[in-house]
Parts: C-alpha cells; structure tokens; sequence
C-alpha cells in the first residue's frame, strides 16, 4: 500500500463494514462510519508505521478494490513465529470475483517471506460468508472466542489459524 492508495482502502473498508455486517455489529455503528475519518485515521497510522504491518492492496484500472492487512500476532498464546491476518476486505461490488483469493495468495507468500510458521485470524462468528472463504483457504477453527464490544454490544468472534507450511522448492 502506498499513501496515496488510503482513501481507497478506506472506502474499501467502510462499504466492506457496512455491506457485510448488518444484523451482525449494531446498526448505528455502521451507519457512523466515514471514509473521511476512516482516511484520517490510516494516514495517522500510515505516518508512524513501523514496518511491523503490511498492508497489501489489490487494484483493478488503477482503483482499489480490496486490501489486506498482515502484522505479528499479539495473541496472548502466541509464538514467536505466529503472525496475523488483521484484515481482508474486497470491494462489496468485487465479492467473488477473485480479489479476496488473489489478496490471501499474497497475503500468504509474504507471511512465509516473513517466517511466520502460523497464521490466526479472528471473525465474526456470524459472519458465515466469510468463514467459509477461510475454510476453503485452509484456516481451521482452533477453538477461542471471544466477545468484541461495539458501542456497547457484545460481537462474538472466533479464532482461525493456518500452519504454513514452506514453499516446495520444486514448485
């Protein structure tokens, strides 16, 4: 990702939220978010980056239609290896069209060019669409959840992870 690609990501990430999540995360949180401030805050985030999280885009004619996200793994039960897929959104318009397989072939590439032997993830548990696109990645449920709280309300989400195996050298 480079800085001129955040108000892309933004709006690839707000429309994501507010496509996939309704009935899932309160309505009213959904219906605040803003590309602007969503911008904004990535740009903040953007400026102090210390290279710990990738941020991967995906562009059709030179527009942003989805984006990853792949850092270290703050999980408690952690190891040094593990890292974390913080994020993958397609463009609400793009769901199926391939960019969400194209940007976890990518994502996946460069969590092995980092050495991480394991990636996690978390969902939210209601989310079938989405489970099931990690499911057919490999992911498999290893068994925490948790509550995220969004004004107030309780979001359960559950864990996935993937031992990632090295590259075979001979293709």
């Amino acid at each position: 990702m480079r800085e001129e690609d955040i108000c892309g990501v933004s709006t690839v990430r707000v429309k994501g939220w507010q496509a996939a999540y309704p009935g899932m995360v309160p309505q009213g949180h959904l219906d605040a978010l803003s590309v602007a401030e969503d911008a904004r805050m990535r740009r903040d985030m953007f400026a102090r980056g210390t290279g710990s999280v990738l941020n991967l885009v995906a562009e059709e004619d030179g527009a942003v239609v989805g984006w990853a996200a792949l850092g270290p793994s703050a999980e408690e039960d952690r190891e040094a290896e593990d890292g974390e897929l913080l994020a993958l959104y397609a463009a609400p318009d793009r769901l199926g069209a391939g960019v969400g397989k194209a940007l976890m072939q990518q994502t996946l590439a460069a969590a092995r060019e980092r050495g991480f032997r394991r990636l996690v993830l978390w969902v939210i548990a209601a989310n079938t669409r989405a489970r099931r696109f990690y499911e057919r990645g490999g992911f498999v449920l290893d068994g925490r959840a948790a509550d995220w709280s969004v004004d107030g309300t309780a979001v359960p989400e559950v864990r996935y992870c993937k031992d990632l195996a090295p590259p075979d050298p001979r293709g």
